[in-house]
């Protein structure tokens, strides 16, 4: 839409307030409000606020500017006009970009404007024309969630009407039907109680127009969930995913519901990820797909495959960035681990779906990220990579078809694997990051800064007792 569609909207459905988002470095969505009558009167638009910009404080956005340099602008992008679905009073919200108020020009911390240049660069390749990402959000909803640390004490608490744990609890009357550990994929219900939940959320969805293909329970006992939409370009799609959580926390919310995207909430049962389907295209051409290829598969394919594979230990850095991360990806809960690709082994960290034999459907998927990652930069990440398999055609080696829980113990010896924490992430990172500075798409500034941060939660972390160090070690 242009500033004055955008304004006959505002006009058609009475909005009163219009609400400016954007996105801090983590991945979260910040904004703030005001009155339509600041973006309506555009009488003389060069002086408008669609030319001129909001300001605000970067100082105070997580990974943005320093104290004596905190003056930052938001451009807003009239495209990303719509009705926000979740506000009492009728809002516009629309998703802003990040400008330098001296120089003008674009932030180079800005996310939005990371995932920007990665879609130019694919075109500046000759590679191929667009893009198409499909991530797949697997999420948690709990009834009640506590948690706090001080001196003396830490702590978390959740529960779940859905939870195992709960068979014996009184709930007056206590209806049974929870899930069993790891068996909650599919059920009817009433084992799955959230049918409705889900429904009212997708619908939800619809109105900021992202298209879901399906939605369901999810293995792990206690409200674990997944909702898929329809792939669509990178940009397109981070911008969604931002929606995606957005009304899945806030509809939970207005239920007295609480959703996260915390990868590993719960000890002993499946975690949450968000395996990401990819594919590069020209015009109607679906790149990936090749009839007599593997799994019907093309030579490029496997390149960015090999891509994927080869700088996989430093994409974690970005695509599952917190330490909690690291306590999904471990062995057991079809965690895709493996560094190696398959048609149908959902341990590999790349799988090739073979439901269908379109050209169209033709893609692989990453299926080692998770939803703490910030949409823009895992997907322009990715990107990178897989596009640095092709330019240097990188070989993936051969599939891993077979059941990795069954290999021997030299086979499984051999096999490389993601890193096992956020710290060996972050040295992977550090080590192997030069295909991401192709093209400017990432810059150096934004790396230091992204390794600062995540290096800083790790200290944290482990400054801090674990409660379960109590268990091993207080009466020593």
């Amino acid at each position: 839409m242009t500033p004055e569609e955008v304004v006959k909207l505002i006009e058609q459905e009475n909005i009163q307030i219009i609400d400016l988002k954007f996105n801090d470095l983590p991945g979260l969505w910040q904004h703030f409000s005001m009155p339509v009558s600041e973006v309506t009167d555009i009488k003389d638009i060069a002086k408008s606020i669609w030319s001129e910009g909001a300001g605000f404080d970067g100082s105070s956005i997580r990974g943005f500017q320093k104290i004596q340099e905190s003056d930052m602008i938001l451009m807003l992008d009239p495209d990303t006009a719509i009705i926000d679905p979740i506000m009492k009073h009728p809002t516009i919200s629309v998703i802003c970009d990040i400008y330098d108020p001296l120089t003008r020009q674009p932030y180079s911390r800005d996310p939005r404007y990371i995932a920007k240049k990665a879609e130019k660069y694919l075109k500046t390749t000759g590679i191929a024309d667009m893009s198409y990402w499909g991530p797949e959000a697997e999420f948690f909803i709990f009834d009640d969630v506590r948690y706090d640390q001080t001196e003396n004490s830490g702590y978390y608490y959740i529960d779940s009407i859905e939870g195992e744990w709960n068979t014996g609890r009184e709930e007056n009357p206590n209806l049974g039907y929870k899930p069993r550990f790891k068996e909650g994929y599919f059920p009817a219900a009433p084992h799955d109680s959230l049918q409705d939940l889900r429904t009212e959320i997708i619908l939800e969805m619809a109105k900021v127009g992202i298209p879901i293909e399906v939605h369901h329970h999810e293995v792990a006992t206690a409200g674990q969930c997944e909702i898929d939409m329809r792939y669509d370009e990178l940009l397109t799609v981070a911008d969604r995913m931002m929606w995606y959580r957005y009304i899945v926390k806030n509809v939970c919310h207005r239920n007295n519901k609480v959703a996260t995207f915390m990868p590993k909430p719960l000890y002993g049962d499946n975690g949450s990820g968000m395996h990401t389907h990819q594919s590069l295209w020209n015009g109607d051409t679906n790149l990936f797909f090749d009839e007599s290829g593997y799994a019907l598969t093309s030579e490029m394919a496997r390149h960015y495959i090999g891509g994927l594979l080869k700088h996989a230990r430093a994409l974690m850095a970005i695509c599952a960035p917190t330490t909690n991360s690291y306590k999904r990806l471990v062995p057991g809960y079809e965690a895709p681990v493996n560094l190696v690709y398959s048609a149908r082994n959902r341990s590999a960290a790349v799988r090739i779906p073979v439901y269908t034999d379109s050209p169209q459907s033709k893609r692989l998927e990453f299926r080692s990220p998770d939803n703490t990652c910030n949409p823009y930069l895992a997907f322009s990440a990715m990107l990178m990579a897989g596009l640095d398999g092709i330019q240097n055609g990188i070989d993936p080696g051969k599939p891993l078809d077979s059941n990795t829980y069954e290999l021997s113990d030299a086979e499984e010896t051999a096999l490389k694997t993601v890193p096992g924490s956020l710290e060996e992430a972050l040295d992977a990172l550090e080590e192997d990051h030069e295909f991401l500075l192709k093209g400017g798409v990432f810059t150096q500034d934004v790396l230091d800064v992204w390794i600062e941060f995540k290096r800083q939660q790790i200290d944290e972390i482990n400054l801090r007792p674990h409660p379960y160090e109590f268990h091993l070690y207080f009466d020593m």
